[in-house]
């Protein structure tokens, strides 16, 4: 197969979505340049007193709507191209949920399951040191990414504090609570993304107990998607982790407590359904990711890895609405297949924008030297997603568009209206 640099699919996408809302030559090309690439060696002292260098990253993307947003990524295929793209997508993400924003994305070339503590540490703080001049709290704000966590950034927050002199809580966010961190920002993104759904469920009149729904994935955002779902009435009838999902031939639904408790000891989702002690091994089924895909359910939830739903797969998928919560689970060809079969799909760049929305709250919050309450956070939350969703329904309907395509259009307007070159 062919690889394609995914940076040029944006720029396909972007080309696309500004000859479609009329923009310049001049503004289109200015929205897809980098305002910044940054490239650095970071050398830390290993435990057994060698020094290693590891290759560091920052790219900034558009900051005419306000400072760079984004997170920071600790992987071992960490590059240039992954990051300038993700950077670019998460500019027009703000700008989907008109939150005042631009695009931000950095990492670190590193494997840090290869690393002791005191190493992560080390070098979570070197990248600080070697990048502190090209961010800050009304400049480039990052946040946790892959294989980043709520303590790496109470590293990074305490060196930028150091390195400037004054403590600097809203340099970083999804921090740990006791030092700056929001109120509910583990469950941001399914939350959020579980409040775009409903909004789709007011317009198609779904109705809980009737609608069935499969969550592929069974991480953070995953667990939590399906518990909302749960909680809400809905049933959801399978759930997946990487090595596996369990699917309920009855339709009568699972909690997902109960599969995450099994989960926990005995580290994968296990084919029987357990409730304390007593488990049910007849009625439930251990099948694997990809046929949980193809399951005949209302509701699909990709949570996992990108490229889940391809062109080969797509024709098999018998969902009518299909929730993207992963980043890129679904590919061009496919999502063209799946708009031709009638099936709706909320789109990542909305869908999963519930993690940066929060991320802007911690941010505000840190600015004013607020702390809000959990309920103030998703009250808040819940008002930007209704209301994004709402326009990119109504551009969707409007232009006869796909809502993927709608929310495109929506965040490249934002950004394109924010610059001056765009006003012509």
């Amino acid at each position: 197969m062919e690889h394609i640099n995914p940076f040029t699919n944006a720029m396909k996408n972007l080309h696309r979505a500004g000859a479609a809302l009329g923009l310049s030559a001049e503004a289109v090309e200015k929205i897809g340049m980098p305002d910044s690439i940054i490239q650095r060696e970071l050398t830390i002292t290993m435990d057994n007193g060698e020094t290693k260098v590891f290759p560091g990253y920052r790219v900034q993307f558009n900051n005419a709507r306000g400072p760079y947003k984004g997170g920071i990524r600790f992987h071992p295929e960490a590059n240039l191209d992954e990051v300038k793209t993700l950077a670019f997508l998460m500019a027009i993400k703000c700008a989907v949920v008109d939150i005042p924003m631009g695009g931000g994305k950095g990492g670190i070339q590193v494997n840090p399951k290869a690393l002791s503590e005191g190493e992560l540490e080390r070098l979570s703080r070197e990248w600080v040191k070697t990048f502190y001049r090209d961010i800050g709290p009304d400049k480039d704000i990052p946040a946790p990414d892959v294989y980043t966590n709520p303590l790496i950034m109470s590293w990074m927050a305490d060196e930028y504090s150091k390195l400037v002199g004054e403590d600097t809580p809203a340099a970083f966010t999804g921090k740990p609570l006791e030092v700056g961190g929001s109120a509910g920002r583990d469950t941001a993104t399914a939350q959020g993304g579980f409040y775009v759904f409903q909004e789709l469920a007011k317009h198609k009149k779904m109705v809980p107990a009737e609608t069935t729904v499969a969550v592929q994935g069974f991480g953070n955002a995953g667990y939590h998607i399906a518990r909302l779902f749960h909680e809400a009435g809905y049933k959801v009838i399978a759930v997946s982790d990487s090595k596996g999902a369990i699917y309920d031939k009855r339709n009568g639904g699972m909690d997902p407590e109960n599969i995450m408790n099994t989960k926990k000891q005995k580290g994968m989702i296990d084919g029987c359904y357990c409730v304390g002690t007593v488990c049910d091994c007849e009625n439930y089924k251990l099948i694997s990711n990809e046929d949980l895909l193809k399951l005949n359910v209302d509701v699909l939830v990709p949570a996992a890895l990108e490229n889940q739903i391809r062109s080969e797969n797509a024709l098999e998928v018998k969902a009518q609405v299909v929730l993207e919560l992963a980043n890129g689970a679904i590919t061009p060809e496919a999502d063209a297949e799946l708009y031709k079969r009638d099936i709706i799909v909320l789109p990542d760049s909305l869908a999963n924008a519930g993690g940066v929305t929060v991320s802007y709250f911690e941010w505000l919050q840190n600015k004013n030297g607020e702390s809000w309450t959990e309920e103030k956070v998703f009250t808040e939350l819940r008002e930007i997603m209704a209301r994004s969703f709402q326009a990119m329904w109504e551009l969707s309907q409007e232009k006869h568009i796909h809502l993927r395509d709608a929310a495109y259009l929506l965040g490249v307007q934002r950004i394109a209206d924010a610059m001056p070159t765009a006003k012509e």
